[in-house]
């Protein structure tokens, strides 16, 4: 039988995630205006600039109350309203955002290597030193759905049930979900449904990872440049 689900309080001083560094902010979530009237502003811009709907991403999908604002923003409404269905997660089919992050900074290492290499992996990319990433470190205190001893929530591969129960949650009014890394032993990560759970983030350090053609073996620090295996 499936637990059923609780909120639970979670306080993580730090909560690690790893982005590609190639993105720029977003200069709407960036500035002052209130949320309430970006959909407005965005319409008299594009009237100059009618790529500014695509740069914005589905502002549709983040109610004006649940938007953050101001500088750094961008880095925490960027996952949901930049989503599509090809590019799933384990508690969304794309067609909304989550917010993921680790409770260490190798949780978040190694959980997104995982992912970079399917990447390479899936366009036979050359093995080598490949795509810059940054980290982000925030606060987080809010309560989460505990799925930490739900098993299928944790297959490797199958996403088909978490992404269900994420959108089952979701539609229920949860803030998000308490769970297991699958790629970093006693690792916890949290998948959060709403930007407005978490604080903006600081700019951690910057890192390479190195493809070696079958999986990303070792990633290096680019401000230190020690390298580590993965």
């Amino acid at each position: 039988m499936t637990p059923d689900p609780v909120p639970v309080p979670v306080r993580w001083p730090k909560a690690w995630r790893l982005i590609r560094s190639i993105f720029p902010p977003i200069d709407l979530f960036e500035d002052i205006a209130d949320p309430h009237d970006w959909e407005a502003l965005a319409s008299a811009e594009s009237k100059t600039n009618p790529r500014i709907w695509a740069h914005l991403g589905r502002l549709d999908l983040v109610p004006p109350a649940r938007r953050v604002s101001g500088p750094g923003a961008s880095l925490v409404m960027a996952p949901f309203v930049h989503v599509s269905t090809d590019r799933p997660g384990r508690f969304t089919d794309g067609t909304y955002g989550v917010y993921s992050a680790g409770n260490r900074e190798e949780v978040a290492l190694r959980e997104v290597a995982h992912h970079h290499a399917r990447f390479m992996a899936a366009s036979a990319e050359a093995p080598g030193w490949t795509s810059q990433f940054r980290m982000l470190v925030a606060r987080l205190d809010t309560s989460l759905h505990d799925l930490r001893d739900i098993a299928a929530v944790h297959d490797l591969l199958d996403y088909a049930m978490p992404q269900e129960l994420g959108r089952q949650l979701r539609e229920a009014g949860s803030n998000g979900v308490l769970y297991r890394s699958v790629r970093c032993e006693n690792g916890e990560c949290v998948g959060l449904f709403w930007p407005d759970l978490i604080s903006t983030p600081v700019q951690a350090d910057h890192y390479d990872f190195h493809w070696d053609g079958n999986s990303v073996d070792m990633v290096r620090n680019c401000t230190s440049q020690a390298i580590f295996a993965l």
